[in-house]
C-alpha cells in the first residue's frame, strides 16, 4: 500500500482553517477553488469535479470537530482504487498559526504518484486559499 504524506503551515487560526477545512460539501468554493471546480453533496458523499475533468466520489468517514479532522474514502468516480483513505487536520503550530497535515493510504501502488501530484498541486491551491483567498488570515 502506498501512503502519500503531506504538511504546511498555514497563516490563519486553527479554527479558521478548520471552519473552511470541515465545510465538506464546499470544496470547489472555499478550500480548493480552482483546483476542484465543483462539488455536490449527497448524504455522506460527495462528488468532487477536479480542473483537469477527474470525477470522484468520496464517502466521508468521520468529521470531528474537537481534533480538527476530516476522514473520506474515494468510492467510485474516474479513478479506481481498491483502496483510499485520505484525512486532513487542522494543528494549533505557535503565533496562532495551523499545521495542515494531509494523509492518503491507497492501493494499487499504481494510483501513488497520480495522487502525489494531485496532493502537491491542491496543497498549493489550499494554503493560498486558506491564508488570503478566505478571509480566514490571522492578523
Amino acid at each position: 500500500m502506498a501512503s502519500i504524506h503531506k504538511e504546511f503551515v498555514v497563516d490563519a487560526t486553527p479554527d479558521a482553517v478548520w471552519d473552511v477545512l470541515s465545510d465538506y460539501g464546499a470544496v470547489h468554493e472555499r478550500l480548493a477553488p480552482g483546483f476542484v471546480t465543483d462539488t455536490h453533496l449527497s448524504s455522506d458523499t460527495r462528488t468532487v469535479t477536479f480542473a483537469d475533468g477527474t470525477i470522484v466520489h468520496e464517502r466521508l468517514v468521520d468529521l470531528d470537530h474537537e481534533t480538527r479532522r476530516v476522514a473520506y474514502s474515494v468510492v467510485g468516480g474516474s479513478l479506481h482504487p481498491a483502496h483510499h483513505h485520505a484525512s486532513m487536520q487542522a494543528l494549533a503550530e505557535a503565533d496562532g498559526r495551523t499545521r495542515f497535515v494531509w494523509h492518503t493510504d491507497v492501493l494499487p501502488d499504481t494510483l501513488a504518484a497520480p495522487i502525489a501530484e494531485f496532493v502537491e498541486q491542491g496543497s498549493a491551491v489550499m494554503r493560498q486559499a486558506l491564508e488570503g483567498g478566505t478571509g480566514t488570515t490571522t492578523g
